[in-house]
């Protein structure tokens, strides 16, 4: 396999960079992988995180884009 391969069988919780950071507050994680309690989206073919704290505070708005099979 050759690194681009490779670099799409990862873990979901890691990332190329060293640092995962909240996508709306900027704050880092402690490690290089989200903690279990980060949320983790896919936008645009693109992973984000987003912390406990930002989550807490925008759950109606994450709640309603979700499709109405996951009510």
């Amino acid at each position: 396999m050759d690194e681009e391969t490779d670099s799409r069988n990862e873990r979901p919780d890691r990332q190329d960079a060293t640092v995962v950071a909240c996508a709306l507050c900027g704050v880092s994680a402690d490690s290089g992988t989200a903690p279990p309690t980060w949320l983790c989206s896919v936008e645009n073919g693109i992973r984000q995180y987003i912390c406990d704290t930002c989550t807490r505070k925008h759950i109606r708005a994450i709640e309603s884009r979700l499709d109405s099979a996951w009510w």
